[in-house]
């Protein structure tokens, strides 16, 4: 991702989308008059062309690239969408381009967080929180991004706005912030943490701390035998979680309502569990034209897998026509091995 002035977001929009294409690359962008977000995935030599054909520009010469390996593409398809924010927190005081949190290298960040006199806050949705997160953090229990600020006005401020550890001050309005203790936070690649410090520091929070890189980045670096880490962490791709080195998790993902399910939550006999379909999540609310698109779609997947060819779903032509877009695997993924991918980062608006 990178925060960064972009004056017409369309145009951008669509050279990325033709370099995408020319590179066989697939995944999600997204553009804005603040920057760029997204995570994609292809070839090895593919990517390298991507990050080229990115830095070319010299408004993303510095932007953040996190790269990880997988055996199988975990997207479907290439999405390049403009919208209002890279990442959405609803408000217009939180301006990562003017000021963010004091970065902290993954080698330093248990040494933050320990601290009795720093706050730690996971600043992800809770579906996330609920499969991993670091010992001692706070959940905020937000759906969305956007629900954060709302989360710091009501229960984070008077915490921080505490006169000591053990008295709060009478009032605990961001604008009315007195003496403060130390906020740490972290997200899954960074991005998020750099709009929720940019809020806080905004309304008078002087000292915020965030985890460079993200949880990504802290998995990768520190070994399982120093990290405060526990569980998984949910990814906005196909391989639903990743553990300690980045490798695959064990979630996998309910169709229904996109949850992330624990191998017991989808085996065979799992409580209101039908593959493809609903989990014990979104059983009792699942429409019934929902539920029988999603099984539609599931025997679709199984021509495609007896056929030998690659589901993508349907397709709007120019005519408005929809059309069958089922195709051959690409023969130079299969030749190049691994796809490489390039997770610019997540959001709440990442396409999966």
């Amino acid at each position: 991702y990178c925060f960064v002035p972009i004056d017409n977001p369309s145009i951008l929009e669509e050279s990325l989308k033709d370099q995408c294409i020319r590179c066989n690359i697939k995944g999600g962008l997204i553009v804005a008059h603040e920057g760029i977000n997204g995570t994609v995935a292809g070839p090895p030599s593919s990517i390298d062309s991507f990050i080229s054909f990115l830095k070319s520009d010299i408004r993303f010469k510095n932007i953040d690239i996190k790269l990880s390996t997988t055996d199988e593409q975990p997207f479907y398809r290439i999405r390049v969408h403009v919208k209002s924010e890279i990442v959405t927190l609803g408000v217009e005081d939180a301006d990562p381009c003017r000021a963010t949190g004091k970065y902290v290298d993954p080698k330093d960040w248990n040494q933050i967080i320990t601290d009795p006199d720093t706050i730690v806050i996971d600043t992800r949705n809770d579906y996330e929180v609920q499969i991993g997160s670091f010992e001692g953090a706070r959940n905020p229990c937000t759906k969305i991004f956007r629900e954060f600020p709302e989360y710091a006005e009501r229960e984070l401020m008077k915490d921080i706005t505490a006169e000591s550890s053990h008295e709060v001050a009478a009032q605990n309005h961001v604008g009315d912030v007195k003496k403060k203790k130390k906020v740490a936070m972290f997200c899954t690649g960074g991005i998020r943490c750099e709009k929720a410090s940019a809020y806080l520091l905004n309304h008078g929070v002087d000292e915020v701390y965030q985890l460079k890189g993200g949880i990504l980045n802290y998995l990768e670096k520190v070994p399982p035998s120093d990290s405060l880490w526990r569980g998984e962490c949910y990814v906005f791709d196909q391989r639903v979680s990743v553990r300690h080195g980045v490798e695959p998790g064990t979630y996998s993902q309910c169709r229904g309502c996109r949850m992330p399910l624990a191998p017991e939550e989808c085996q065979e006999g799992a409580e209101k569990y039908l593959e493809g379909v609903h989990c014990r999540h979104c059983f009792d609310s699942l429409t019934e034209k929902r539920r029988e698109a999603l099984e539609q779609r599931n025997r679709q997947m199984a021509l495609a897998a007896m056929r030998n060819t690659e589901h993508l779903g349907f397709k709007k032509t120019k005519g408005g026509r929809k059309e069958r877009q089922s195709k051959r695997l690409q023969t130079d993924q299969r030749e190049e091995g691994s796809a490489k991918a390039v997770r610019v980062e997540d959001s709440d608006d990442a396409v999966s």
